[in-house]
């Protein structure tokens, strides 16, 4: 269905994407920061999950809705900084504290959460993805599923490395419990700062 010349050119944009520090990435920092290396490796699958809903979307045509309709952007954007705020909320007042053996349910679905409340998300792989995509090579929807599907393996495996490098630093910092609070929270809240100010392209 994709010409291998055409995924060989995708495949290092991709990982040039993957590796650019976003909203996703520090979710999966904050997550293995605060509760070790098995929660940052299933923010980043909830991540990726997210990441194949917005393609699965676009491939559909259904992702143009968001770029076309304003207030459905907003409503995206504004329903995701809510949620990133209580998190940060939650984080701080110490509701949760550190246990890396567990894997809280907020890791994997809080990550599939903000990746499906940020509307850029969708917007890029607008940008992005039918640059690669030709249709006389087959189904436009199934060459989307492919795309996304290495940049969401890709994603997936570099978010996990980073938590899991940040739940080694959670570990250390496990002794100033206010202060792991203080710096998880603040990841929550730089992210919905940014969601927050964010504007259509």
């Amino acid at each position: 269905m994709v010409d291998p010349l055409t995924l060989l050119a995708f495949v290092p944009a991709a990982l040039a994407l993957n590796l650019t520090p976003g909203a996703d990435m520090m979710f999966c920092l904050g997550q293995g920061m605060r509760f070790g290396p098995k929660a940052s490796v299933a923010a980043s699958a909830g991540i990726s999950l997210g990441g194949m809903v917005h393609v699965t979307l676009a491939g559909l045509g259904l992702g143009a809705l968001v770029a076309a309709v304003p207030w459905a952007f907003d409503v995206i954007r504004w329903v995701g900084v809510a949620y990133l705020l209580w998190l940060a909320a939650q984080t701080f007042r110490g509701g949760t504290k550190q246990q890396t053996g567990a894997v809280p349910p907020s890791a994997f679905r809080g990550a599939l959460i903000v990746s499906l409340t940020n509307p850029k998300v969708i917007l890029f792989v607008l940008a992005f993805v039918p640059q690669f995509v030709v249709p006389e090579a087959g189904p436009v929807l199934i060459q989307f599923l492919i795309f996304g599907a290495v940049l969401s393996l890709g994603g997936f495996v570099i978010n996990a490395l980073v938590g899991i490098f940040a739940g080694g630093l959670g570990r250390k910092l496990a002794g100033g419990g206010q202060a792991l609070r203080w710096i998880s929270s603040g990841i929550f809240v730089a992210l919905a700062a940014r969601l927050a100010v964010l504007e259509r392209a």
